[in-house]
């Protein structure tokens, strides 16, 4: 795997400061059954990589102590973590808003029968990766057989009650471009998909999320082995738009590793870049130069006012119609 770091060292981007953090974002491990060209965390079949149940439960722990009100389980696929459920339940309990971004093959693979009836049963958001609504770019992205896959496991989602307008069982789709292009204008591709879905197969769903490809980890490495790395990066730079910067997620976002290690995002995580100095926190942390921060240890600190560690793939984030989690920022 070619090493992308070098290239994003120094960077132009605006300052950011974070705002009030109401979401945590949790990156349950690595393992996942599908290995996405696109994956910006390089899971897989053969990752090891979970979060264990003590520092699920320091995640816990820190929801009760901060009120956080919104949970965001990524991976990998998150559903292979062996608490998944248990984190679910708790959280739910503790009313806290849960997010499962599934690949939906997931959903069919054997040992997770009634993970879908599940999810449904504790009104989980289910936000499902679908790059496409064609076969063929889904399953060159993706892998053969994978779109077929996901077919199935959104007509099983429809029948639980998902994507049929019920807030309680919301279903968002997630479309990422299939090479090195900035997504469509979010609101027409999603009359596209839903248009597309419904004749074809009789599926609905409630949203659209588009997300830019960041130029990290595997999909960082394709564009390096094609020459195309700064030419992508241009094309970022070039669409940056300044609006963007009020709503990126990392103003409101933290992020937390498989270990339980705290990053400004998902993207920082897999290019090691901790959070900056933080000053207010128990025992005097800092996270910088490496030096990483535990979750457990930001009980004490007040992040409002904090920078955020900005490099050259933030320009993601703010190119064109910006890119979050929750899709386009305008």
């Amino acid at each position: 795997m070619l090493d992308v770091k070098p290239k994003l060292e120094k960077t132009n981007f605006p300052a950011i400061k974070r705002a009030d953090v109401d979401t945590l974002q949790l990156n349950l491990g690595y393992l996942c059954n599908l290995s996405c060209t696109h994956c910006h965390v390089n899971a897989g079949p053969t990752r090891k990589e979970l979060m264990t149940r003590d520092t699920i439960d320091t995640v816990l722990q820190f929801i009760d102590q901060k009120g956080i009100k919104t949970l965001d389980l990524t991976g990998g696929a998150p559903e292979l973590n062996p608490d998944f459920k248990y984190l679910i339940r708790e959280a739910r309990a503790r009313g806290v808003h849960v997010m499962d971004r599934c690949n939906l093959t997931v959903l069919l693979e054997p040992g997770q029968e009634g993970l879908a009836d599940f999810l449904a049963e504790q009104k989980v958001e289910v936000v499902a990766s679908l790059p496409c609504y064609t076969e063929d770019n889904v399953d060159k992205q993706r892998g053969k057989g994978v779109f077929d896959g996901s077919i199935k496991a959104l007509k099983l989602l429809n029948e639980l009650g998902y994507g049929i307008g019920n807030p309680e069982l919301k279903l968002s789709l997630v479309y990422n471009p299939n090479g090195a292009f900035l997504p469509p204008p979010q609101d027409k591709l999603k009359q596209d998909y839903k248009e597309h879905l419904d004749r074809h197969f009789g599926i609905s769903f409630d949203d659209l999320f588009t997300i830019t490809n960041m130029p990290i980890a595997r999909f960082g490495s394709t564009l390096l082995s094609k020459g195309t790395f700064d030419e992508y990066l241009d094309l970022l730079k070039a669409n940056f738009d300044s609006k963007n910067l009020q709503n990126v997620m990392c103003r409101s976002i933290l992020s937390v590793d498989w270990e339980g290690y705290v990053f400004d995002c998902d993207f920082h995580q897999m290019l090691d870049m901790p959070l900056r100095p933080i000053t207010g926190a128990k025992n005097d942390v800092l996270a910088s130069d490496k030096t990483r921060t535990l979750l457990s240890e930001l009980v004490d600190a007040d992040l409002a006012g904090h920078p955020v560690y900005v490099k050259d793939h933030c320009y993601g984030c703010t190119a064109g119609q910006g890119s979050s989690c929750g899709g386009a920022l305008e």
